[in-house]
């Protein structure tokens, strides 16, 4: 039987698998919800139908959910648009719009009318309109045997784009299209962007960053981790860049808002955009996650991030424009500590290879197709692991290392500028191309400081000399270490780098920059910053990249291979594909869970632990005098429950970076809260679910409306929203509860 014969009976074979799988597990398709969830979530509670979830034709529950930028989610809680996500993903908006005279991180936002909203240019929220199954499409024409793997992504990229383009054309509609189960499938994405997307209200850090380092991916939490943003549109109620003219948007739907909180058993359902999860790799992609990759990634941050620290806490100069960089260093450097340690804790690369051996023993038993397609895989790529194990920890080193040093990667977005004078481009293009990075350039030495870079360069350089495998290393980097060895090593390499770089600094890279366009790159191409730029770059494309992306081109084939089979072999399974940053549903209960032998977490915690953890000399545990008088007063409006106001909560579901922001949504389809993070015990997650100790963090959604009115004064939103409920008490089963008016004094009210 030839190949193209069986993978096509493969395929049939697919069709017909009604899989099955854990409970609380899987990021899944809300298209594909009333064939493969509904009634196992309606099993756990939940009341409404999938077409209330997920509609093309009526309002649903999707059309409150917005991809937030590009690495966020986000959820509408009003009918004007008033968006609510999470504090750190509009962290980088906040800090845009601070400065030492008007510092809105340490102090908070708050829009008291709607001219005080603040435009965010670059911010887009995006909507999904509609998805759709195209695998036939894509795939149509595409070979299955004769054709390389990059030659395949080709042809299949021709005809997304030609999907794509025929699904919305005469719209003002965009329109993508993904490949799921490791390119088995294909779904397209319709979707509308909003481009005109305002800063309404931030609280200070010492309320939406509480608790810091200290506590993130961490369990019991008590961060009040959001922020308010409105989208806004033209008069036709469409996209429009923008405008003074611009009104907010008026949604399709938006979510409710239910005061009466929740228990244990609870169903929650998280709408949003999962950025990306390895649920299916081999023991050997797990095992180079754990003991190659991971651990590289861990010390270059470590180092990076206790510099960043100290000259932050020295500078409110420095704290202010590093406040966002810093935020994403940290986030993924002790997210991998987690994922390591929950990957240790269950064996993850035993437990993938035992069921690696009986896949083995399957495709061994079965038939000669089976043999053929299945029989011989996993020893592959086991080869094509063992192939590209130096060069991923090459590629780690350059991009957290050599590149985290920010001079480098700066002079290294500057080497096409020589590539265009080389090929005598013309001068116009040349000069488009100088415009673009000088705008950068001033992008970039607005949140830049030099003193510190080279700090960091001077210990991130030798570890990238070090770690990188020698063969592997650039021969540039290699003629430094020697000639530096006997006359300083390598602090005096940096502070020569740092002292004889013209792109130190925003005027001497402007004046390089000037010369660029009138023709000369000399002063460029002799930059030292620039030549250790392209010294790495060169080296990594030419001696890195090539055998890096063969051996994952080889190993993306087998396990899109794989994961086909292992459809087959578990017929009884429900399988969700791998997050890959488009919309996902996942649902689970509240619960709290015992992460250590002795230790039981409870589901929940409580504005007391806020003050149980206050602490004026660590500013990470910093209470704003204002929270402690509403504290003290228990001046806590309707937001209460057992004398004390709900912070946040946890519950089974299955979440990952992207989720942020995610709205946490009750049985009857009403916000409970914003999901942000999750525990440490479960980062794994993305590799390997555990569903005793995963557990998604929700910002409980009393928490937020408590520190908007109460807090800020800004109660004003709070009447904007649609609120239901009583506060702290369960409505019965199935039945609708009632809006709820919120009373408040009017003294206290700041419009």
């Amino acid at each position: 039987m030839c190949l193209s014969t069986r993978l096509a009976l493969l395929a049939l074979l697919l069709l017909s698998c009604l899989p099955q799988a854990r409970a609380d597990e899987g990021m899944w398709l809300p298209l594909l919800l009333k064939q493969l969830n509904e009634a196992d979530m309606q099993k756990k509670g939940l009341k409404l139908t999938a077409e209330q979830i997920y509609s093309v034709n009526q309002g649903s529950l999707k059309d409150a959910v917005v991809q937030f930028g590009g690495g966020c989610t986000g959820e509408i809680i009003s009918a004007e648009g008033l968006l609510l996500t999470n504090h750190h993903c509009g962290y980088g908006q906040i800090q845009q719009h601070s400065s030492v005279e008007k510092d809105y991180l340490t102090n908070g936002y708050w829009a008291m009318t709607r001219d005080q909203e603040l435009p965010n240019p670059g911010l887009t929220a995006t909507f999904i309109v509609r998805m759709e199954d195209v695998t036939s499409q894509v795939l149509a024409g595409v070979p299955t045997t004769g054709i390389t793997e990059a030659e395949r992504e080709q042809r299949v990229q021709q005809n997304s784009q030609r999907v794509g383009q025929a699904a919305v054309q005469g719209t003002h509609y965009q329109a993508f299209v993904r490949p799921m189960f490791q390119g088995n499938e294909y779904y397209l994405f319709v979707t509308e962007v909003f481009p005109d997307v305002r800063l309404v209200g931030a609280p200070p850090s010492s309320i939406g960053k509480f608790g810091g380092d200290t506590d993130n991916w961490a369990w019991p939490r008590h961060t009040g981790d959001f922020s308010l943003f409105r989208i806004y549109a033209g008069p036709d109620n469409k996209p429009a860049p923008y405008s003074a003219a611009n009104r907010p948007f008026k949604p399709r739907h938006h979510l409710p808002i239910s005061l009466q909180g929740v228990q244990p058993g609870d169903f929650t359902l998280v709408f949003g955009f999962p950025g990306r999860t390895n649920e299916y790799l081999t023991s050997w992609g797990v095992d180079e996650v754990y003991s190659v990759s991971n651990p590289a990634k861990i010390k270059v941050r470590d180092t990076k991030l206790r510099i960043l620290d100290q000259d932050m806490k020295a500078s409110d100069k420095v704290r202010i424009q590093y406040a966002a960089k810093y935020a994403g260093l940290a986030n993924y450097w002790k997210k991998w500590i987690g994922e390591n340690r929950g990957l240790k804790k269950l064996d993850a690369v035993a437990r993938k290879q035992q069921q690696e051996a009986g896949f083995q023993r399957w495709a061994e038993s079965g038939d000669e197709a089976r043999r053929a397609a299945f029989a011989g895989l996993l020893p592959q790529l086991q080869k094509h692991y063992a192939t590209v194990r130096d060069y991923t920890l090459a590629r780690d080193y350059v991009t957290e290392a050599a590149l985290g040093v920010e001079l480098v990667a700066y002079a290294n977005s500057l080497l096409p500028l020589l590539d265009l004078i080389d090929k005598k481009a013309p001068a116009e293009e040349r000069q488009a191309a100088v415009d673009r990075a000088k705008r950068g350039t001033t992008n970039f030495f607005r949140n830049y400081s030099a003193p510190t870079d080279q700090k960091v360069a001077a210990a991130l350089l030798p570890l990238y000399a070090t770690g990188t495998p020698p063969a592997l290393l650039p021969a540039y980097v290699t003629t430094v270490q020697q000639q530096y060895a006997q006359a300083g090593g390598w602090p005096a390499y940096v502070a020569q780098l740092y002292g004889k770089s013209r792109l130190a600094s925003e005027a001497g890279a402007q004046a390089v920059l000037d010369e660029v366009a009138a023709g000369n790159g000399q002063t460029l191409r002799q930059d030292p910053a620039a030549q250790l730029a392209q010294a790495i770059v060169a080296t990594y494309r030419q001696q890195v990249l090539p055998t890096y992306t063969a051996a994952t081109d080889n190993i993306a084939l087998l396990q899109r291979t794989y994961v086909a089979g292992l459809r087959l072999q578990q017929p009884e399974r429900k399988f969700y594909p791998d997050a890959n940053s488009t919309l996902r549903v996942a649902y689970g209960q509240v619960a709290g869970y015992a992460p250590a032998d002795g230790t039981r977490y409870d589901f929940y915690t409580t504005l007391d632990g806020i003050m149980e953890k206050a602490d004026p000399t660590n500013p990470e545990f910093e209470v704003p005098a204002r929270l402690t008088e509403l504290y003290r007063t228990k001046d806590f409006g309707p937001y209460a429950y057992r004398g004390t106001v709900p912070v946040a909560f946890i519950a089974t579901n299955h979440t990952t970076g992207g989720n942020s922001g995610s709205p946490v949504i009750n049985a009857r389809g009403e916000l409970i809260g914003t999901n942000f993070d999750r525990n440490w015990e479960g980062t794994m997650s993305d590799i390997m679910f555990d569903p005793d100790r995963v557990r998604n963090i929700t910002l409980d959604v009393r928490y937020m409306l408590f520190v908007v009115d109460k807090f800020a004064g800004a109660g004003h939103l709070v009447k904007e929203m649609t609120l239901v409920g009583a506060p702290g008490a369960a409505a019965p089963a199935g039945q609708p509860v009632k809006k709820v008016k919120v009373k408040r004094k009017a003294a206290k009210e700041k419009v």
